[in-house]
């Protein structure tokens, strides 16, 4: 820039030769004219790059390429496997970066290598949401799980629903949308998905699926219209997509704590309320704001929530438990032997036998896992109580009880001996079937400080400060009124 602007500065205020110019700055005439003829101008590209020790390799590089046209993408030709070839069976001795800059060009020219490319778009209000899952660690109770979340996000205002669960399956997710559709208010008419095993049993050529019957059922409860993503292009939900990192950057650091999964989810959906304040860029408005618009073009619920439940049948083995879904679940033994039915919802199992509910538990998933009530196997250990000290839902019970049991259990022998006292301990454990266990550890320690060593005494204390329920229901009852013996002789009179 220096030497342009001396050449036309000399030539056109000083009035120096073209002539003189070059002998000062030793530059070709022709080049000296081209500068006092026009404005400075950058270097211009070549309109042909020449590769001096690529260039008979060309050829071969091309067919490469095209080639690739007939494999799977994963397998086609990347520069470095170019590069690496050449080097190898042709005995190529030029560098890397040549044949990177060469293959770019070529990819793009052979039609091997597409860019992808996008096109900005303004969703319908009120129209369309997508749905997706995503997966994030969290303490639960004390203890480390890795938990799925479902998130469902509006398209056009971006306001988002995302819930916990301990694994994607399609009880938990129909839940989430039951759930998800209570905190919208409404449904959207087109929910967006990829192609995941809940909703999808198999992908077609193009845009065909065969949806899974439940989720077929499950769409015409709630009168929306699923629309399905092309196969590995989570692009066209980018979204949800973006929904599930944000969610975990900002609602899950730190690691989440809770006493319970559905204290998580409590505190998830405080924050999914609070993220209406939110302003997205490029948007008018808040996202509340934004949402309002749509209330109007969401569906309405219907009546009653879908029904979420598996039904199930299953025998109760010698263990009073039943095998439901790869894990135990217990009956009272007095089932043993029979056939049970059983209903699965997303959080809980019930089971029945001849349609009344015997037994209702907290689900678990995986595989072989007990969900056992120690109340079930009470009056056979009262029958048995030297197996007391190594049952299964007795150790578990123990795990969680406090110092007062252990003290009158071990009154309770001392007293009357290991068989007996176990024995007698075991009847004031079925007090905690109908009363409360603060009432039931209230009397123990009432027992422990009156010296005493058995359940009738503990069940006396209890009855004192804390009545039968029943009675405790008649003490509201409206103290009864004598009768109007008058009506009698009105009576007679009127016959």
């Amino acid at each position: 820039m220096d030497q342009y602007g001396y050449i036309r500065t000399a030539h056109r205020v000083y009035e120096k030769s073209i002539r003189q110019i070059e002998k000062e700055t030793g530059h070709d005439r022709k080049t000296i004219r081209k500068v006092l003829q026009g404005e400075h101008s950058k270097y211009a590209r070549r309109a042909f790059q020449p590769y001096p020790v690529l260039g008979r390799y060309l050829g071969l590089i091309d067919g490469w390429l095209e080639a690739d046209r007939e494999v799977d993408a994963g397998q086609r030709h990347t520069a470095r496997r170019v590069y690496h070839r050449l080097v190898n069976e042709e005995g190529f001795k030029g560098g890397e970066s040549t044949v990177r800059q060469y293959v770019r060009v070529a990819k793009m020219r052979l039609g091997v290598h597409k860019v992808k490319a996008f096109i900005p778009l303004e969703p319908d209000c009120g129209k369309e949401a997508e749905v997706d899952w995503g997966c994030a660690s969290a303490i639960i109770a004390g203890e480390e799980l890795r938990l799925k979340f479902l998130c469902m996000r509006s398209k056009y205002s971006g306001k988002h629903f995302i819930r916990f669960y301990p694994c994607e399956r399609q009880q938990a997710f129909f839940d989430g949308h039951i759930h998800a559709f209570f905190f919208l208010g409404g449904v959207f008419p087109t929910l967006i998905y990829d192609n995941l095993t809940a909703a999808v049993e198999k992908v077609l050529k193009g845009k065909g699926r065969i949806e899974q019957e439940a989720f077929r059922k499950f769409h015409a409860y709630y009168s929306f219209d699923p629309r399905f993503c092309n196969v590995a292009s989570a692009h066209e939900k980018g979204g949800v997509e973006g929904l599930v990192g944000f969610a975990r950057r900002n609602y899950m650091v730190p690691v989440p704590r809770a006493e319970s999964l559905e204290e998580l989810n409590e505190r998830m959906l405080k924050e999914c309320a609070a993220y209406g304040n939110h302003r997205i860029a490029g948007r008018e408005g808040t996202v509340n704001e934004l949402f309002e618009a749509e209330r109007s073009h969401l569906i309405a619920l219907p009546d009653r929530p879908f029904s979420n439940t598996v039904s199930v049948e299953g025998k109760v083995n010698p263990y009073a438990t039943v095998l439901l879904d790869k894990n135990r679940y217990s009956v009272p033994t007095r089932y043993v032997g029979l056939k049970v039915q059983a209903e699965f919802g997303v959080d809980r199992t019930d089971i029945f036998q001849n349609g009344t509910r015997i037994a209702s538990h907290r689900r678990v998933f995986g595989n072989n896992k007990w969900q056992l009530d120690p109340h079930h196997y009470l009056e056979l250990l009262q029958r048995r109580p030297g197996a007391f000290a190594s049952a299964r839902p007795i150790r578990e019970w123990r795990k969680g009880w406090p110092d007062t049991l252990e003290r009158l259990l071990a009154k309770f022998v001392e007293k009357q001996g290991e068989t007996a006292g176990t024995r007698d301990f075991i009847s004031v454990l079925m007090l905690y079937r109908d009363h409360a266990a603060a009432d039931v550890h209230a009397a123990a320690e009432l027992a422990l400080g009156s010296g005493v060593g058995s359940s009738a005494a503990v069940r006396h204390l209890l009855m004192h400060s804390h009545p039968e329920p029943e009675i405790e229901r008649l003490k509201g009852w409206p103290a009864t009124t004598p009768p109007d013996l008058s009506v009698y002789g009105q009576l007679g009179g009127a016959l």
